[in-house]
C-alpha cells in the first residue's frame, strides 16, 4: 500500500518475481473489468462510484489472489478493506512528496492530482498515512531507491525476527 507515484506496481511485480508468487494490481483489474481508465470513472461518475467499485475489486483480489497484490493508493480508504487486510504482511512503501510527483509527472490518469499536483499529492499522503501505517506491518522509504533495493528492503521488513528465551 501507499499514495501514487511510491513505486507499487514496479516493486510488486519484482517482489513477486523475486519470491516465485503471481502479481495483480486492484487498478488493473478494475481497468479490466470496467472497460475504461481510472481517469475516465472519475470524470464519468466521480470520486464516490469509484471507490465503491475499488472496494468491490480490492475484496475480491483479497478473497482470490494468495500472490503480491498492490492496491491503489486510496484503497484504504475503506474500513472493510482495512480490516481484511489485519494480520496479512502488507508493507507501506513510503515516498517524499518531491519524488513522488518527479515519477508521476503530469499524468492525466491522475484525476486527484489535478491542478497543483505536489501540493494535492503532500494533502492526500499526509490524510492517507495513519491508514496506511495502520494496516502495515512494515514501512519502507522508496526516496532516493532503485526498485531492486526496495525489493530487498521489503524482504527484510518482512523477514520473521530471530526470538531470544
Amino acid at each position: 500500500v501507499g499514495p501514487m507515484g511510491v513505486g507499487k506496481s514496479t516493486v510488486g511485480r519484482l517482489l513477486a518475481e523475486r519470491l516465485g508468487v503471481a502479481y495483480r494490481d486492484t487498478d488493473d483489474d478494475i481497468v479490466a473489468a470496467q472497460g475504461r481508465t481510472i481517469a475516465e470513472i472519475f470524470a464519468d461518475e466521480g470520486e464516490d462510484a469509484f471507490r465503491t467499485v475499488e472496494k468491490a475489486a480490492v475484496h475480491k483480489a483479497l478473497a482470490e489472489h494468495d500472490g503480491v497484490l498492490a492496491l491503489g493508493g486510496g484503497a484504504v480508504l475503506d474500513a472493510g478493506t482495512r480490516a481484511l487486510l489485519a494480520g496479512l504482511p502488507v508493507v507501506f512503501l513510503d515516498v517524499d512528496a518531491g519524488e513522488a510527483v518527479r515519477r508521476i509527472g503530469r499524468d492525466p490518469g491522475r484525476p486527484l492530482l489535478a491542478g497543483d499536483p505536489r501540493r494535492r499529492w503532500r494533502a492526500l499522503a499526509e490524510a492517507r498515512r495513519p491508514l496506511y501505517t495502520q494496516v502495515a506491518r512494515a514501512v519502507v522509504d522508496t526516496t532516493g531507491r532503485a526498485p531492486a533495493g526496495v525489493v530487498e528492503a521489503v524482504l527484510a521488513a518482512l523477514a520473521p525476527r530471530a526470538t531470544h528465551v
